[in-house]
């Protein structure tokens, strides 16, 4: 089996709900433990690694601005949650002896960096996993765009979307026992076929930069570092 990672430089995209374990709500101690130490085993390769963490567990802007209320300040608190998780995070990554930084879109200098492109790369080259917080800093925008964006700002060589499900179906497989699980993909036929995988901004945006994505389930332990290692799991998109 091949031990020597495939990329130098990657983003992961982790979904806020990854965050709950088995809760209806919030982060289980459990749970950012688990992450943590799946991320620590691909930074001990020597990885670079950037992360970008959604806020769906604590609150989700657009399920906001559906019960009424005006859709940035939903987005905002969205953004804020992320920032929560991204804390969170970097907490567990310390404990698990990786250096680790959190930047924020949104300033909040006490407690986290602001984004910076280069000092991002910087910190990158000298080792420190960066957690990027509050998606791009603007509503109407998700944190997928925003694991896009920092991806190509960082020049990640892929973008890997650690989720609930094992790669990208054709229909849901939740609902339906004959949906056919993809190993492949191009854009196009993610934007054609309207599949749920990014917001299509963000499929566009990754199309646009040559930008290969990689999905897979995250409650599978080490699929992370399989993934980073080229052995073909979950769903490419390219």
């Amino acid at each position: 089996m091949n031990t020597q990672p495939e990329f130098k430089r990657i983003l992961i995209k982790l979904s806020g709900e990854a965050l709950m374990g088995n809760q209806g709500f919030g982060i289980t101690p459990e749970m950012i433990h688990y992450v943590a130490e799946e991320i620590a085993k691909v930074a001990r390769l020597n990885v670079e690694i950037g992360i970008v963490v959604g806020g769906g567990n604590i609150f989700r802007g657009v399920a906001g601005s559906s019960a009424g209320m005006d859709r940035s300040s939903a987005d905002n608190m969205g953004m804020l949650a992320t920032v929560i998780n991204s804390l969170a995070l970097c907490d567990a990554l310390e404990k698990c002896d990786v250096p680790t930084r959190v930047q924020s879109a949104i300033r909040m200098d006490q407690i986290a960096e602001p984004f910076i492109r280069r000092k991002a790369i910087r910190h990158l080259e000298k080792g420190r996993i960066v957690i990027f917080a509050a998606g791009t800093g603007n509503p109407y925008f998700t944190t997928d765009t925003a694991a896009v964006l920092r991806a190509h700002e960082t020049r990640a060589q892929i973008l890997f979307k650690a989720t609930q499900v094992d790669g990208v179906y054709d229909k849901d497989p939740v609902a339906h026992e004959d949906a056919v699980m993809f190993d492949e993909l191009s854009y196009m036929r993610v934007i054609e076929k309207q599949l749920h995988v990014m917001d299509m901004t963000a499929i566009s945006l990754a199309m646009e930069h040559d930008l290969p994505l990689q999905v897979f389930d995250l409650h599978q332990s080490d699929n992370i570092l399989k993934a980073v290692l080229g052995q073909d799991i979950g769903t490419r998109i390219k």
